[in-house]
Order: C-alpha cells, then sequence, then structure tokens
C-alpha cells in the first residue's frame, strides 16, 4: 500500500464517519492519526457532543471488533481485565476475558472510576497486554482506547493525574457545534427516537484488521528529515524549561 493509498482510506473513513456526524473534523483526525500511530486518544467535552457516538462509527467504519466499558465507581479491575472463574464440571480454572479483550476500547466516563481501576486499564494501553494470576495474555495488534470524560462535573470523579494522561496520544477537547451544523443536526436527529446507531445511520466498514495493518506499515515507512527531529528536539525540551 502506498501513501496515496492510504490517503484514501483515511478521505474513506471520514466520509463514512460524516453520515452520521455532523462536524467534529479536528477530532475525526487526530483519531485517524493517533490509530496509524498505534496511540491512544482521550476525549473531553460537555455532553451531548457526540463523543461516544463518534467513536462508535469510527469503529463502525474500520471493520473492528469494538467494545464498550461505561465506568462507574464500583467498577473494578476484573470487570474491565477478566478472571479466572472455577468450573465445577471440569474442576479447572477458567479464563473468562473481560472487555479490553476487543480491538477498538471505548472508556466511556473514564474519570468516574477509582485510581485502582483506572490503573488497570491504563496499564494495559501501556504494555498491550493483560496480566490474570500471573500468566499473561496479550491484546489485538490493533488495540487501541478512545476514552471519554465530562469536564463539567466535579462530584463523583476521579480526575486522571497528569503521569497517567501520559498514556494518551491525544487529549482532543470536544467543543460545542457552530450555529450552522447544530442546525444540521435537529433537521438529521429531530424527527428520530432514540439514540442512533451507526448502522441506521448507513455507516459502513471500508477497511478490516488487515488493511489497516498495511497502512500503518506505510506510514512507518515515511522518512523523518533531520531539521524536523531537530525542531521535535528543541520544542520538547524548551516546554521544560519555561513556565
Amino acid at each position: 500500500m502506498s501513501l496515496g493509498d492510504v490517503r484514501a482510506l483515511a478521505e474513506a473513513i471520514r466520509a463514512e464517519v460524516g453520515k452520521a456526524v455532523v462536524g467534529q473534523g479536528e477530532t475525526i483526525e487526530h483519531l485517524l492519526i493517533a490509530l496509524m500511530a498505534r496511540g491512544h486518544v482521550l476525549l473531553e467535552g460537555p455532553p451531548g457532543t457526540a463523543k461516544t457516538f463518534l467513536a462508535q462509527c469510527f469503529a463502525a467504519t474500520l471493520g473492528l471488533d469494538f467494545g464498550r466499558i461505561q465506568f462507574t465507581p464500583d467498577l473494578m479491575p476484573g470487570d474491565i481485565l477478566g478472571s479466572n472463574l472455577f468450573n465445577f464440571q471440569t474442576s479447572q480454572f477458567t479464563l473468562t476475558r473481560g472487555a479490553i479483550f476487543c480491538d477498538l476500547l471505548l472508556a466511556d466516563e473514564i474519570n468516574r472510576t477509582p485510581p485502582k481501576t483506572q490503573a488497570a486499564l491504563l496499564e494495559a494501553m501501556q504494555e498491550r497486554r493483560v496480566t490474570l494470576d500471573g500468566e499473561r495474555h496479550a491484546l489485538p495488534e490493533a488495540f487501541m482506547v478512545v476514552a471519554t470524560q465530562n469536564p463539567i462535573e466535579s462530584q463523583g470523579v476521579y480526575p486522571l493525574p497528569e503521569a497517567q494522561l501520559d498514556r494518551f496520544l491525544f487529549k482532543q477537547l470536544v467543543d460545542y457545534p457552530s450555529i450552522e451544523e447544530e442546525r444540521r443536526i435537529v433537521e438529521r436527529f429531530g424527527a428520530n427516537r432514540g439514540a442512533p446507531t451507526p448502522a441506521e445511520m448507513g455507516v459502513a466498514a471500508v477497511a478490516s484488521p488487515a488493511v489497516l495493518a498495511t497502512a500503518a506499515a506505510a506510514v512507518r515507512t515515511v522518512t523523518l528529515a533531520e531539521s524536523v527531529a531537530d525542531y521535535i528536539v528543541r520544542l520538547v525540551r524548551a516546554t521544560r524549561e519555561s513556565a
């Protein structure tokens, strides 16, 4: 696959997501970059800005195995990772995999769960594997987390520490749509009942895990110019020296 093919694939994904989601072009762009770079994305924005629906549509266009976890204060690490349960019929322990064993995981309202559960997810994001009872289990090659959080709530939330935010390649601020976009949203969804689904909006898969792996390999062939590398290093070092 050439870089031109990768660009065409990205445009096809944008077009499919655009069938259901109005606007949010910058957010879709960052999701595509994270997908190719094997990174994770944190979406922060007020309720009603289609963060969850966008992640669902994005996964639908990629043809990936999609999982969702609604984070709550009583969620435990085992609810995410899974556990070994004793099978009385076979007198053996059987692995019950948690929701994290998927290609694209939506971690909805990640700041509503205690730090212990947050840490279990963030460790899996970093290592791309899960350890249960001393045994390691690899996550899919294309594993990606899209997490959401609501910035206007202050009660019953557990903000992610700065060190844990480092697990995300991007923290994307999702704002309210413009007045033109909001009018299009009302025209498109105003007569509907209930929450829409990607399938109802005609969103179809335009990729597959194999295609995405080929596209990511093509992206890795891009040469990093020495001048660009020097600029990156100077920019990063400047953030350490200036308030």
